[in-house]
């Protein structure tokens, strides 16, 4: 397995495992399906350009994308010693391998390398719990518990807040 930061040219092959990943958990992530399939190839090839406060992380086998996690650093003064883990998703076929912690790992190892960041974050759905144990061994800590935090059609779903304190 390889992973490394995606960059404006893999831009086809995440749109393609990104719109799986809504299709597959919609209750998972902020966004939906429908919004995402429209969105022009260039924002994403432009979304896709990493810096020192964003990154997009791929996981591979035999060159296929079948994992993804994207870290963004608040920007505001009063939080800039914050940052926060968006859009995990592994491959069903590919989970329970390790594959997911790894990813998020490296996402760990390539944010500390922020000036002045203290803290990840990020929230998951509160029953999924092989969720909740990946990152728990990690270090993340749960902090708190948003109650209808989701809303997919008549469904609420509550989500976990979770940080890791990095000094």
């Amino acid at each position: 397995m390889e992973i490394r930061i995606l960059n404006s040219k893999d831009a086809e092959i995440y749109r393609e495992l990104r719109l799986k990943s809504l299709k597959e958990n919609p209750e998972a992530f902020l966004t939906t399906y429908e919004l995402e399939k429209d969105k022009p190839i260039e924002q994403l090839r432009s979304n896709l350009i990493a810096s020192d406060n964003r990154f997009t992380l791929g996981a591979f086998i035999n060159s296929e994308l079948i994992g993804i996690v994207t870290f963004v650093r608040e920007s505001n003064p009063k939080i800039v010693h914050k940052g926060n883990v968006y859009a995990m998703y592994v491959s069903p076929k590919f989970r329970e391998k390790g594959i997911g912690k790894s990813l998020v790992q490296e996402l760990v190892i390539k944010a500390k390398q922020c000036d002045g960041l203290e803290q990840i974050n990020l929230t998951v759905i509160s029953n999924n719990n092989a969720a909740k144990r990946l990152y728990e061994t990690i270090g993340f800590v749960t902090y708190g518990t948003e109650r209808n935090a989701l809303k997919t059609g008549y469904q609420y779903w509550n989500e976990n807040l979770m940080v890791l304190r990095l000094n």
